[in-house]
């Protein structure tokens, strides 16, 4: 578990607080996959609190934050591969590289083209949702059609049978 180096003495003490000081917990609720602080200062090695973030100390390059629920997610966020202790996947060291690779199952992907594949994935994604919308457009076009056409009818035959009366 990484801690940033200004808060490694904020998390040496037995007892520890919320940085929000909402509550207080021991040291062994640390990182324990349950979110005690709503703030997320307990897991700062886990993805239990959405607002957490996770300290990647990449030595050999610059540290990073990254969003908690990320860690252990099966894909190297951190370039010395902090991020995925529990995942099952070893992530190895490209801090020396520059850092700006990511690894996932086996393979390099420099930023830029994660960036790009997530650009086309969001595209696609975007595309299909207006299909979507598009068929749901068309069906309720036919359904108000549909409607106008039967009170069009509706009082046509009320005003033939008021005519022949």
């Amino acid at each position: 578990m990484e801690i940033t180096p200004q808060y490694e003495k904020y998390f040496g003490s037995q007892v520890i607080k919320c940085k929000d000081g909402s509550k207080s917990f021991s040291r062994d609720r640390l990182n324990d996959n349950f979110c005690d602080c709503l703030d997320g200062t307990d897991e700062p090695g886990t993805s239990a609190c959405p607002s957490g973030k996770f300290y990647c100390r990449n030595a050999g390059s610059t540290p990073k934050f990254i969003f908690s629920s990320r860690v252990n997610d099966q894909i190297c966020d951190c370039c010395d591969g902090s991020d995925e202790y529990g995942s099952g996947i070893n992530c190895p060291n490209t801090c020396v590289m520059g850092g700006d690779l990511e690894y996932k199952a086996g393979n390099y992907i420099s930023h830029i083209d994660m960036k790009e594949s997530k650009r086309g994935l969001i595209l696609e994604e975007l595309f299909q949702k207006a299909r979507g919308l598009k068929v749901i457009i068309i069906l309720q076009v036919v359904i108000l059609a549909c409607v106008v056409i039967y009170r069009i009818y509706y009082h046509r035959i009320k005003f033939k049978r008021r005519r022949y009366r």
